[in-house]
């Protein structure tokens, strides 16, 4: 037999589904390549016991009785490059982590460091070692022997119902339909293939199956070996979770707080299948698989399924899902108007609207988005659909933007229609002219706005000419009923409007643009702008922070460029990064951009509208949309994404003449602010089936979270003509932390059923330590040389010299937090974790040393005190002692941490709020010291600077320390729950996590 393991595609068809498997694997033994301290690697061939008491080694130059390690002598077993050896330089890029693990052993903590062919190998002895270690005290039985587990009498029992002869055999027939309706994704040929296998095997061919083999196809077809190894991590039951290991899993690795035993009770309850393990409070393989695949364990933020933001702001403040063509189903150029597409796109949450208004062939206007003269909808027909739609998915503000191309007769016979049949929805309150902000969408809750064209002041009569909008024409274009003559006189064309549709327009007048320093004189907040894609992405490129300040108070819409005429779509982040709130997009047309809007809109409750991130909103602040690092005051993230699994993946759509397999691989794209966008792909799943094993590790650097995006895309790399597979698009923000299913989509975005990904999500702090920011997550070290934020001279004395206090605050601010970030990460490492672990699991883990020790050193967290000390009772082996002393370092860092941020965070705010005391009289001071052009320009970028990183820096500040509180409260309570917590008091009351600083107002 090949002396190989593969979860996907076992040699002999032989699977790994049990910790039996694994021992039974290990007992064959395997080619492992052995790596000393100087960094060489030699291949050994590694071997269990026939007693499953030690693991040997050869060919060996020690003794064959030294070249072993005794199972009972084993302190833990460590995946991934995890001790100093396989970090070093020399060969931390010589192999994926995924091929790598280290037995820990011996009273003096040994490693014995290994590397596999493969992540699937790596699987197979961690999960075999672990097991023989928790239960390596008593008499190993030999696998498959004993009583039946938990999961087989569950089956048997299953088995039994579906007997309905009592004759102890079932038609294979409905043998089939019985495990695909335990599991409704798989194949109905998958499971016909395996019991005609098995049948073979044991030559026992027929129409019928008896339970045994019933028993034994269901545990090959649905045992998922990395779900089954993640169960036997966390397990101390063998092949179950109990209530103690479901609360550790989600605490420790989804990131869940506050978890209760009855609340891990309710999950057995709901997912476990078995009746016994119901009663018992026990988690089998099924329950956890269910568990995993259900929405209580989505990768999106449940919080984030319902209105979660802001509401109470200027609309100004926030994206605003806009559609540009909304009741076309195909391209502008061949396709039919159709009045399901305003009804889809306002089920979607679309919160703009497009309608482009003709003179009607029977006296009444008419909505045209194609070239085809007979193709149009009634003008009443749209608006009657609005009424009844506008508000069922969303109950915020409607815009519906009015592009007018009809007579003023017909013009009178809309605005009569949009009275009539939206009445009091519709907004008609002038705006009011002491503000200097749009209202709230809160407060304009269930009102449609009217944004079009007013006549200006002065005109009494019933009608009169306006500057006209440059869209809509191309459509004027191929009706060939362009204005020959505007065209002709070069100049900008003009437009009668009817008093009556003027009327209605109030918060949202479209005007014409002149330039940023026209608009920031003269234009008044109710008044907005359309701009064309190409216009738009001008400013975009040329003067990104002038194009940012424009969209604080002043909406602006970017509708799609005329040469589009099959109808494609802009990229909205390429507007959404400066700050505009309304871009059109064509709703019909699926593809990437529009999966990148259908995904961002969804993180408020799928309302609409999504609050833009404060930088952007703030009336001083410093944010250049093209920034190709990190922004002032903005913590950067680290995304680390752990790609394992694909479950369920089907045929590429326009791949018919290819067979039924697919080589399938994984693209996880960022798309954000440009120092962001990026892309990594998986290595391709070669004859993987529909359930491919990826198993590989991806990280992107995040520097503007709040306007970042994750896409998964699924491709064959085999394919003939079409390689799509399925994609997911879901915000940054919306992300949870541990071990998630990604529910794919087609590429229109509908759900595929049963078609999942199955990936590991963690999100750190770039420069180490503590938690992702907002996420209970820790970082990577930081850099040698530190990097310390500073403010900029304006070269104006009076505000340098305020500005200047601020400078021993900031230093004092930074090498307080990374203190503890890098004290952290240095501690992790020692506890053989990653940068993604927290401060309770680094405490466990040493508990867990110390349990599995004979002559158990004493070690403990003396609880009495605020900052819990580690202490040891005598001698203690050289790898715990360096651990005591990693230990110590954020203990005191941490201690002065917290009491000393309050002091610091005074000192930033109160020179941030000297700094603002002078932002008001800015014009006089400008004005006093001569300043013009590009002098001007620099001061007020560098004013605008100070205050961003002044307020930025005191929020990480404030962060900081209520992560060192959290991370007491992480001690006290591993301290207390895993016994090494001595003189413990109750843990700290969660008011103590907050810190007593107030947040900056902006």
């Amino acid at each position: 037999k090949k002396k190989t393991v593969s979860f996907s595609t076992m040699p002999n068809d032989r699977k790994i589904n049990s910790t039996a498997a694994c021992i039974s694997f290990m007992l064959e033994g395997c080619e492992l390549k052995k790596v000393r301290s100087n960094s060489r690697m030699y291949s050994r061939f590694f071997v269990l016991d026939a007693d499953m008491r030690s693991v040997r080694w050869e060919p060996s130059k020690k003794d064959s009785e030294k070249a072993k390690i005794e199972i009972k002598s084993v302190k833990e077993v460590r995946v991934g490059k995890k001790t100093p050896v396989l970090r070093s330089n020399g060969l931390s890029d010589q192999f994926p982590d995924e091929c790598a693990f280290s037995i820990i052993y011996g009273d003096n903590y040994e490693s014995l460091d290994l590397v596999a062919s493969s992540a699937d190998v790596v699987s197979a002895w961690v999960m075999g070692l672990r097991y023989l270690v928790s239960y390596g005290k008593h008499t190993p039985e030999a696998p498959g022997t004993g009583h039946p587990s938990l999961r087989t009498s569950w089956i048997s029992s299953v088995f039994d119902l579906a007997d309905l002869e009592k004759s102890g055999r079932i038609p294979v027939s409905r043998a089939v339909q019985l495990i695909k309706a335990l599991n409704p994704g798989m194949k109905t040929s998958t499971i016909e293939l395996k019991f005609k296998e098995l049948q073979k095997a044991c030559e026992r061919p027929g129409t019928e199956v008896a339970c045994d083999l019933f028993v034994e196809a269901y545990c090959e077809l649905c045992t998922r070996p990395e779900i089954f190894f993640l169960l036997v991590q966390f397990s101390s039951n063998k092949e179950y979770l109990g209530l103690k290991d479901l609360l550790m899993f989600l605490e420790v690795e989804q990131g869940m707080e506050g978890v209760t035993e009855e609340k891990c009770l309710e999950i057995v309850s709901k997912y476990e299948p078995s009746k016994e393990g119901r009663e018992k409070g026990y988690l089998a393989i099924d329950g956890f698989t269910r568990y995993l695949l259900s929405a209580d364990c989505s990768i999106f933020d449940p919080q984030h399924r319902k209105v979660c933001q802001d509401m109470a702001q200027p609309l100004s403040h926030y994206y605003i899902s806009s559609a540009h063509s909304a009741c076309l189903l195909e391209d502008n150029f061949w396709g039919h108007s159709d009045i399901s597409g305003y009804i889809s796109a306002l089920g979607l949450g679309c919160r703009s609207i497009e309608l482009v208004l003709w003179d009607g062939p029977e006296g009444e206007p008419v909505v045209y988005t194609s070239p085809s003269a007979a193709s149009c909808v009634p003008f009443r027909t749209v608006v009657g659909l609005i009424d009844q739609h506008a508000f069922t998915a969303s109950t915020y503000p409607l815009i519906l933007c009015l592009v007018v191309r009809c007579s003023a007769p017909q013009q009178r016979l809309a605005a009569q229609c949009l009275r009539k049949t939206l009445g009091e929805k519709l907004y008609l309150e002038p705006p009011n002219p002491t503000a200097s902000y749009l209202p709230s969408p809160e407060q304009l809750k269930g009102r449609i706005l009217i944004k079009g064209k007013k006549l200006p002041p002065g005109c009494e009569d019933s009608e009169g000419e306006v500057s006209d909008e440059e869209e809509g024409w191309e459509l004027a274009r191929r009706l060939g009923q362009e204005d020959r003559e505007a065209l002709e006189g070069g100049g900008p064309r003009r437009v009668r409007l009817s008093r009556e549709l003027s009327e209605l327009v109030s918060l949202c007048q479209a005007v014409p643009f002149q330039d940023f320093e026209s608009s920031r004189r003269g234009q008044r907040y109710w008044e907005m702008c359309s701009f064309s894609e190409v216009e738009a992405g001008r400013f975009a490129n040329e003067c990104p922070a002038e194009l940012v300040s424009y969209n604080k108070r002043f909406l602006s819409r970017i509708y799609p460029s005329p040469m589009r005429i099959d109808a494609s779509n802009m990229n909205p982040q390429d507007f959404w990064k400066c700050g505009c709130q309304m871009v059109a997009m064509n709703y019909q047309t699926p593809g990437l951009m529009m999966d990148l809007n259908a995904g961002w809109f969804r993180q408020n409750g799928a309302c609409g509208y999504v609050l833009r991130p404060a930088i952007m909103r703030e009336e001083v602040s410093y944010f250049s949309a093209n920034a190709k690092d990190s922004l002032p005051g903005v913590p950067a993230q680290l995304l680390h994404l752990k790609v394992i699994s694909g479950q369920n993946l089907p045929k590429p759509k326009g791949s018919g003449a290819k067979g039924e397999v697919v080589e399938p691989y994984v693209c996880a794209e960022i798309h954000g602010i440009p120092a962001d966008c990026a892309e990594h792909r998986t290595k391709t799943a070669l004859q993987s089936g529909d359930n491919p094993v990826f198993d590989e590790s991806l990280e992107f650097q995040i520097n503007l979270p709040e306007l970042a995006i994750l896409r998964f895309v699924v491709l064959d790399d085999d394919y003939i003509g079409d390689e799509f597979i399925a994609q997911y698009t879901i915000p940054f923000e919306c992300l949870q932390p541990g071990y998630r299913h990604v529910p794919l989509q087609s590429l229109a975005g509908e759900p595929l059923p049963h078609a999942t990904l199955f990936v590991h999500v963690a999100i750190t702090d770039r420069r180490g330590g503590g938690k992702g920011h907002r996420r209970g997550l820790a970082g990577r070290r930081g850099r040698r040389v530190r990097e310390y934020t500073s403010t900029k001279a304006t070269g104006i004395k009076a505000i340098d010299e305020v500005f200047r206090t601020a400078t021993q605050p900031l230093r004092e601010a930074t090498d307080l937090r990374e203190n503890v970030q890098n004290a952290l990460v240095s501690f992790k490492e020692l506890c053989g974790l990653t940068p993604a672990a927290n401060m309770k699991q680094c405490i466990l883990t040493v508990a867990a040393w110390l349990l599995h020790s004979d002559s158990a050193p004493s070690v403990t967290l003396n609880l009495a005190e605020q900052y819990p000390p580690m202490e040891a009772q005598g001698p203690i082996p050289d790898l715990l002692r360096k651990v005591l002393t990693a230990y110590e370092t954020p203990r005191q860092t941490s201690r002065t941490l917290i009491e000393s941020a309050d002091t610091v965070y005074g000192k930033l705010i109160q020179a941030q709020q000297a700094g603002m005391d002078f932002h008001k009289e800015l014009p006089r001071i400008e004005a006093k010291e001569g300043l013009r052009g590009r002098k001007l320009q620099k001061a007020l970028e560098s004013f605008a600077w100070n205050i961003t990183v002044l307020k930025g820096q005191a929020d990480l500040l404030k962060h900081a320390k209520a992560e060192a509180l959290d991370n007491l409260w992480q001690i006290h309570n591993a301290g207390q729950s895993c016994g090494i917590g001595r003189n413990g008091s109750a843990s700290p009351e969660p008011s103590r996590l907050r810190a007593p600083l107030e947040p900056i107002p902006e």
